[in-house]
């Protein structure tokens, strides 16, 4: 009998906020470490360290991109609020970064720099071969699949194409292939088979892509949440407290959507989101019996 995980997801998931809150479980680091190592893609390192949001402690899972850096989950986070909006795009000196984890037009990621980059795309089945050719474990690749496909079927849908024409862009899947490979390595090594989810915890307003604004939650949110069966808690909170990583994970992993009764807690990981909302990303896990 492998452990049950419970995800309390009231102020939304995102990717690395599961990653984070899993090794903060006790997810055994080095084992990450080198099964991303293992991957085929360069151009990318991560860092583990821990944080405060509003005074809690927590675990936090940055993927750090070659091309420059930054954090692309930061951008245009305040949700119809263009005062943030212009603060955000100011603060970091760039404009309209979009992959899947914003929900809207992932496969585009547009720099407003002074210099021009050049990257190719790559489809479902390039991201598929990268990750099948990590030393992962069987269980891991398999969960890393899973919710990669899961990703590309809600984007399919909401662009109305075909699921082999979803195209994601090399630099803004980079970080989305760790996210996902991470979390399903860390899943497998904490030995998790049974998740249970209850809710997950939305805002409102709209995000920013490179063609406009869209609606949060997001349409591959929508879509994910829509085809697995996974209850949405919509608050009055502007922004995008769930992105399309994040529900894709918990549409991979769940088997139930009720708490028992009542039950033991026999360890607590608490992963942090990069968004500065006013009430703080934090994603709590809890290994019960």
């Amino acid at each position: 009998m492998g452990n049950t995980l419970y995800l309390e997801c009231y102020n939304g998931i995102s990717g690395d906020m599961t990653v984070a809150a899993l090794i903060d479980l006790g997810a055994d680091k080095e084992v990450l470490s080198e099964a991303l190592k293992s991957l085929n893609v360069d151009g990318f390192d991560t860092r583990i360290s821990r944080v405060k949001k509003s005074g809690i402690d927590a675990c936090d899972f940055e993927v750090l991109l070659d091309d420059d850096n930054h954090d692309h989950d930061m951008e245009y986070l305040y949700g119809g609020m263009s005062g943030f909006l212009d603060e955000a795009a100011h603060s970091h000196g760039h404009h309209e970064h979009s992959h899947h984890e914003h929900g809207c037009g992932h496969h585009d990621h547009h720099h407003d720099h002074s210099h021009e980059h050049s990257h190719p795309h790559r489809g479902l089945k390039e991201i598929e071969d990268i990750i099948s050719s990590g030393k992962l474990s069987d269980r891991a690749r398999n969960l890393a699949l899973k919710i990669f496909g899961i990703i590309a079927e809600a984007e399919s849908r909401a662009h109305g194409i075909d699921i082999d024409h979803v195209h994601f862009h090399e630099v803004g899947a980079v970080d989305s292939i760790v996210d996902v490979v991470a979390a399903a390595v860390c899943m497998d090594n904490l030995d998790i088979d049974e998740v249970i989810v209850p809710e997950l915890y939305e805002g409102t307003g709209h995000v920013r892509c490179r063609h406009g604004f869209m609606p949060v939650p997001v349409p591959a949110v929508v879509n994910i949440a829509s085809q697995a069966g996974i209850r949405l808690h919509i608050t009055d909170r502007a922004g995008e407290l769930v992105t399309p990583t994040g529900a894709a994970i918990v549409a991979a992993v769940m088997t139930k959507d009720e708490l028992p009764d009542s039950f033991k807690i026999k360890k607590i990981g608490i992963g942090a989101g990069k968004r500065d909302y006013k009430v703080p990303p934090l994603l709590r896990a809890m290994l019960i019996e």
